[in-house]
């Protein structure tokens, strides 16, 4: 019976190690996609990214390397994400997990994916991400955010969120009004090791992780904030 119970335990460790470690991945594969699309956005040969004036602007950036779309003609869409805010002195603050789920229009069979770059653009807007919980549109309006690395960021400035879509390698301007943004709990534990409140991370009062692709992401941001200002 106690041996029984000992294979039983080890089991149970096993699963809740491997749950951990899965979570842990999920977390370290969203910071990575959000580099990787940044880079995508903002390099240096690209000519269909966000322009230096947005750039120069944003007060916070919030990236979803992956938006999943689902069902035929109205559908559901949800994906993870990772945002940082300026902080004073030119400083960016430590990574923080969001997740947004809304509704999704148009011909979609299966699961059609995409990722999106949303840049917070007023103080109202970034009230609104330090809150943990907002629905795009519903107070807070946003709108396609102007593509072209030289482009005027006149269009749609008054905006408090511009958006940016990826769709099979293509990017574009993108309105996401009406989906929902909340704090992903389960993913701000996973990257911290306990739950702390969105505004504390992006108000820079959690200490920044000490390496890893989470101050990669923030120095990428950082790194294409102050390039644009050149």
């Amino acid at each position: 019976m106690r041996k029984l119970l000992a294979v039983f335990a080890v089991g149970v460790l096993a699963s809740a190690t491997s749950a951990v470690a899965i979570a842990q991945d999920q977390v370290q594969n969203e910071l990575n996609g959000s580099i990787q699309i940044m880079k995508e956005l903002t390099g240096p040969h690209t000519t269909a990214g966000i322009p230096n004036d947005v750039l120069k602007g944003a007060k916070c950036v919030a990236v979803i390397p992956k938006m999943l779309k689902g069902g035929f003609v109205l559908g559901i869409q949800h994906g993870a994400g990772i945002a940082t805010c300026r902080l004073a002195g030119g400083r960016w603050s430590p990574p923080a997990p969001f997740d947004l789920s809304g509704a999704s229009f148009g011909a979609q069979i299966g699961g059609e994916e995409m990722g999106y770059v949303m840049m917070i653009m007023n103080d109202k807007g970034m009230q609104a991400l330090n809150s943990g919980h907002f629905k795009l549109g519903a107070g807070v309006n946003a709108a396609a955010g102007p593509v072209g690395r030289d482009a005027s960021a006149s269009g749609g400035w008054d905006a408090a969120i511009l958006t940016y879509a990826r769709a099979k390698g293509i990017y574009a301007g993108a309105t996401l009004s009406g989906d929902e943004l909340n704090q992903d709990h389960k993913a701000t534990k996973e990257l911290y090791g306990k739950e702390e409140p969105l505004s504390a991370i992006l108000n820079g009062k959690v200490k920044m992780p000490a390496q890893g692709p989470a101050r990669k992401f923030v120095e990428t941001i950082s790194h294409d904030v102050q390039s644009a200002a050149k």
